[in-house]
Order: structure tokens, then sequence, then C-alpha cells
């Protein structure tokens, strides 16, 4: 192996390290989310307000934005 496919190596395997850890993350950020969902992100049915639909609302464009982007929808397709 010559000293730049080791180089090329030890860099691949920093990536992996690198996106596992942000995988994790991302994963308990998932988690964190589908039980404040489960209880309506605190917000009480009988009594939800206009701010809560708004925020809802905002949280909802940027889960959209983020699954556009992974999938190549929207403004980001090919």
């Amino acid at each position: 192996m010559t000293d730049r496919e080791a180089c090329a190596a030890r860099n691949q395997e920093r990536s992996l390290v690198a996106f596992l850890a942000k995988k994790a993350e991302f994963d308990a950020l998932l988690a964190e989310l589908t039980q404040a969902s489960a209880d309506h992100f605190g917000a009480d049915p009988e009594t939800v307000v206009w701010g809560e639909a708004a925020w809802l609302s905002d949280a909802t464009a940027k889960l959209k934005d983020i699954a556009d982007q992974h999938f190549r929808r929207g403004e980001y397709a090919c």
C-alpha cells in the first residue's frame, strides 16, 4: 500500500466515524421528536391555539426540506 492509499484509507475511516456519530445524534433527535409528537408536542388538543399550530407548521416545513434534500424532491430534484 502506498502512502497515498494509506492516507486515503485513514481519511475514509475518520469519515465513517464522524458519519456514524452524527447518525447516532440524528437517530436520538428523531426518537425525541417521535415521543414529543405522541404527546402532541405538549399541547392540549382541547385548548390548542394558533401559536402552537404555527410552530408545528414551521417545524414540519423544516423536516420536509430535509426529506426533500435526501430524496431529491422539489427544488432538490435532479
